[in-house]
């Protein structure tokens, strides 16, 4: 930014996303019922003030009058706006702190609340523009010195007018006042500025809409803050995913769409185009097709553990990251399966049945104890290991078997074969992966196996038990109950029926892929997998990825992020040092990390790019993506 340009910014819901008076008023009365019949006439005032329809001086006056505030109040009352900043702000304070000799903050507002803000962002006091208050001996708030033009209507202007700045005046504000600096020639360009109100008295009139101050520094080709305007970034979250994450990103700056069921390839093609992050669970597929349709997408979260219905080979191809939630309903999971497995071998599901259509059975017959019971868990990842642990508390013996070699926790035991795992086992319970070689891993061969009597679980995959011979072994009493969360064919939403060869089975428990789907469980997901995607759009940062190198960055402090995404050749890191030197770029520090199919290199450099610097990037060969963070 030249010394020819000047930002002004209004304070009340333009650098803070609150009317000051407004919080003032709940700091004084708590809430209360007359609290809130004064707020609720502040907030009117105020809204007559914005929108033109109230002298200020008569707005202010008003309002003043109404509070019966003490100077006591007004440190609460800092303490309180210093959290209400608006997002984009705080994403750009480097920006405040590196133009501060160019940046004014005007106000109808009060000094003595506005300059304890604004100076944590480098603003300088002088630089404030507005009113001050004035107290009685007792520190009461008793008015407002009437003499400053900011109390008057078109206030703005005159004080503007009257710091005779050069060149460009660029006005940033929500409320009619700060549309009159435009109007009245002391602003060259206005903002409305709608991150935390919308009036549309403004916005009828206004012909630049700023949605946040990334959008205002990109319009105005500001290379200092955030690559692109983060409301420009759209984001796609589909199967009702947890609310937090829809807050997490709104927060974020993003715009956000939800669909609360999956959709198909075709639905999902003609939705994708514009979008840059897409966030699913487990049942919508993304195929070849659906990501050549996705023209601006940047990355994918899976919001659950398992990540088969992602074509992740494709998306290493173009450079798109996916991430996951590996560990983070571990707990439900195996809380689900011990509360199963107790029910099974009690015979209290069939009970409950029977009860409900009438027969009291009271009988201990077939109902026994999982103490002392031998407990087979057939995959022995981070569900399978917590379960044994928790399973040899409850006084179960505990054997394992995974086709990697595992640690035994505690007492556990590993067994060489799954043969000998079933052939010892009362209770299988199964906790592995999508992988092709355990399609059908139970069938009619290892029912064979298995004790007489003997309970299944599956709280895994739905291909992984022959269904078929799953029904054959229940009706012949080899498999005494089996309890089974995940289907072949599961439905796409809730709207879609189910239906199985398994229901209507006595002592047979289905659930609807539950397994992970508790609170806690949904909760964790969202803001982790939520995290890990902004990390990546805003830092590049890979770490959890689980098809790009992973790289964990450090926060990078008045740089320029370079991000390369490459085939693994030899040569890309000498040929984008070799491109650096000759445009004579410092470089900070060099990230590259490698797999067996790709490179991932990140270069922080300390000056600003140019558009040959980029084209050369870009055509470096091999090259998958390339992005620039600022």
């Amino acid at each position: 930014m030249s010394d020819k340009e000047t930002f002004i910014f209004d304070f009340d819901s333009t650098f803070i996303q609150v009317e000051a008076l407004d919080i003032l008023c709940e700091v004084i009365y708590k809430n209360s019922s007359v609290g809130i019949q004064v707020l609720n006439e502040i907030q009117r005032l105020t809204n007559l003030g914005m929108e033109g329809k109230l002298s200020l001086k008569e707005s202010l006056t008003k309002r003043i009058a109404l509070l019966q505030a003490n100077r006591d109040h007004l440190g609460e009352l800092i303490e309180e706006l210093r959290h209400k900043v608006s997002e984009s702000v705080i994403r750009n304070r480097v920006f405040f702190k590196q133009n501060a000799e160019n940046i004014y903050i005007i106000s109808n507002g009060f000094k003595e609340i506005i300059i304890p803000i604004v100076q944590e962002y480098g603003i300088k006091p002088s630089h404030v523009l507005a009113n001050t208050f004035r107290f009685d001996h007792d520190g009461k708030i008793i008015g407002f010195d009437e003499k400053d033009e900011l109390c008057e209507n078109k206030g703005k202007v005159l004080k503007i007018k009257s710091l005779n700045l050069e060149g460009e005046v660029i006005m940033i504000g929500d409320g009619y006042t700060d549309y009159e600096t435009l109007q009245g020639g002391a602003a060259t360009k206005f903002y409305a500025f709608t991150e935390n109100v919308s009036r549309a008295v403004v916005i009828e009139k206004a012909d630049r809409l700023a949605p946040s101050l990334d959008e205002i520094l990109f319009d105005l080709s500001y290379k200092a803050s955030v690559s692109y305007p983060k409301n420009r970034i759209s984001v796609l979250l589909l199967e009702n995913i947890h609310a937090d994450a829809l807050s997490i990103f709104k927060h974020e700056g993003y715009s956000v769409e939800i669909v609360n069921e999956s959709l198909s390839e075709d639905e999902l093609c003609n939705k994708i185009k514009d979008v840059s992050i897409l966030g699913i669970h487990s049942k919508t597929q993304i195929s070849p097709r659906v990501l050549d349709a996705a023209l601006k997408l940047h990355t994918i979260g899976i919001f659950s553990i398992g990540k088969n219905q992602v074509n992740l080979e494709e998306c290493s191809k173009r450079g798109i990251a996916v991430f996951n939630a590996p560990y983070s309903n571990t707990r439900s999971v195996v809380e689900l399966a011990l509360g199963e497995m107790i029910m099974l071998i009690r015979n209290t599901f069939e009970k409950s049945t029977q009860l409900h259509n009438g027969i009291w059975d009271s009988s201990s017959e077939k109902s026994v104890e999982i103490r002392g019971k031998k407990l087979g868990i057939i995959g022995y990842g981070s569900i399978g290991s917590q379960l044994s642990v928790i399973a040899e508390a409850l006084g179960m013996m505990v054997y394992f078997y995974d086709i990697s070699d595992k640690l035994a926790l505690g007492n556990a035991k590993k067994c060489s074969s799954l043969e000998e795992l079933l052939a010892l086992s009362d209770i299988v319970t199964l906790h592995v992966d999508e992988r092709d070689s355990n399609n059908h891993l139970i069938d009619t061969d290892a029912f064979k196996q298995m004790k007489e009597g003997v309970v299944l679980l599956n709280l895994s995959r739905g291909h992984i038990i022959n269904l078929e011979a799953l029904v054959k072994n229940l009706k012949s009493g080899k498999v005494k109950g089996a309890a089974i969360d995940v289907f072949p064919n599961e439905p796409i939403g809730e709207k879609e029926n189910f239906s199985s060869e398994l229901q209507r089975l006595p002592n047979v428990i289905l659930t609807p892929h539950i397994g992970g789907n508790t609170e806690e469980a949904q909760l964790d997901i969202a803001h982790f997998v939520a995290k890990k995607v902004i990390q990546y759009i805003n830092t590049g940062s890979t770490f959890g990825s689980v098809n790009l190198p992973e790289i964990q960055l450090p926060e990078f402090q008045s740089a320029h992020r370079i991000m390369h995404i490459h085939e693994n050749v030899k040569g890309i890191l000498a040929h984008i040092n070799t491109i650096l030197s000759e445009f004579d770029y410092n470089i900070i520090g060099q990230y590259l990390k490698t797999n067996e199919n790709m490179g991932y290199v990140i270069t922080d450099i300390d000056n600003l790019h140019n558009t040959d610097l980029e084209k050369q990037l870009k055509e470096i060969p091999k090259t998958i993506r390339y992005r620039i963070l600022y």
